[in-house]
């Protein structure tokens, strides 16, 4: 493979936080491509169907583009819609389902290797986020055609045994929707409650449907076992089987550590195996390399949003421009890396 065009800048995933920082780059004079190994926003594409954010547009808006909608809260295809006519505006580079397989070279002189060719580029940013990564339960069946780590939509269980894991708000939502729709959930909790992190409006509806018994829930309790018909859970009490069509095992995502690896960027050795990086410019161990939005946190998934992530690009886009770093809001320097 040979060098097919080269470019100041190569972001990597092309989700919110990946097209703001190709924007701000892309404004500042310098070229720019887009490359991401999924579609235009991969990760929203995979959210819950009708999933409603909890954030008002203004906190999703990037390079000051207004997000309209006609909710209070962006539903998933309004911000679908909004990030495509983003990018199709501000004419970003873009290089869709094209996975990157290596870094070479060094600041200044990079080469981007992908499944489809090479690429050059002076700096490359890295925001994959975490959500293509899921936490496994590590248990025996959990391969299942039947098991999934990712809820669309309940319509295909009605009268169905739906065991959910978890404790979440993405657990208690789809619950509370799988009820709804016919079906017969069971929540599998490690703890001794239903998370205290659940959004406030969605925590009592759910509270209710376990107490009127609508809703099945086993508390401090883990899986063992899933076989194609059912679970196998060990609870206070002793083992369980529960009868269940459909697993759900909403049990969080991580960032693909492998893949930072192959960058040639560490992580730490904290909880969190952060992934190396300063916390003032965003640059990695490797100089030339940066990262962006909410992969910068590690295993801690909740430090970094849309809402925060998004002002990264305009740290390292003036960096590279050359520019002094810009004041951020408070929800930025509020959040400490």
């Amino acid at each position: 493979m040979t060098t097919l065009v080269s470019f100041d800048v190569v972001v990597i995933g092309a989700g919110p936080v990946g097209l703001a920082c190709g924007l701000e780059v892309q404004r500042r004079g310098l070229s720019v491509c887009v490359l991401d190994k999924g579609a235009l926003v991969n990760s929203i594409i995979g959210y819950p169907t009708n999933m409603e954010f909890f954030s008002t547009p203004e906190l999703l808006e990037i390079g000051g583009h207004p997000m309209t909608t006609l909710h209070y809260k962006p539903l998933r295809e309004d911000a679908l819609d909004y990030y495509r006519r983003v990018a199709q505006t501000e004419k970003l580079p873009l290089r869709l389902y094209e996975r990157v397989l290596g870094l070479e070279g060094e600041q200044g002189d990079f080469t981007v290797v992908t499944e489809k060719g090479r690429l050059g580029a002076r700096f490359v940013v890295v925001a994959t986020g975490f959500y293509d990564v899921p936490n496994l339960l590590g248990v025996p069946g959990e391969d299942l055609p039947h098991v999934t780590h990712y809820y669309k939509e309940p319509y295909a269980h009605a009268d169905q045994d739906v065991v959910v894991i978890g404790a979440k708000n993405s657990s208690a939502k789809a619950a509370l929707q799988l009820l709804r729709a016919g079906a017969r959930p069971t929540l599998v909790v490690r703890g001794p409650d239903i998370s205290e992190s659940v959004k406030y409006w969605i925590r009592p509806d759910l509270v209710n449907r376990i107490q009127e018994g609508r809703i099945g829930c086993l508390f401090n309790s883990t899986v063992a076992r899933i076989t194609p018909d059912a679970v196998e859970v060990n609870t206070p009490e002793g083992p369980r089987t529960l009868p269940a069509q459909h697993v759900y095992a909403l049990t969080g995502y991580h960032p693909d550590f492998s893949f930072l690896a192959t960058l040639g960027i560490t992580c730490g050795a904290d909880a969190a195996r952060t992934p190396t990086h300063h916390p003032d410019t965003l640059e990695t161990n490797r100089p030339g390399l940066y990262l962006a939005g909410t992969v910068c946190g590690g295993l801690n998934t909740s430090r970094w949003f849309i809402e925060n992530g998004r002002y990264h690009a305009q740290l390292i886009a003036a960096r590279l421009a050359g520019e002094a770093a810009p004041t951020l809001p408070d929800v930025v320097q509020t959040v400490q890396l």
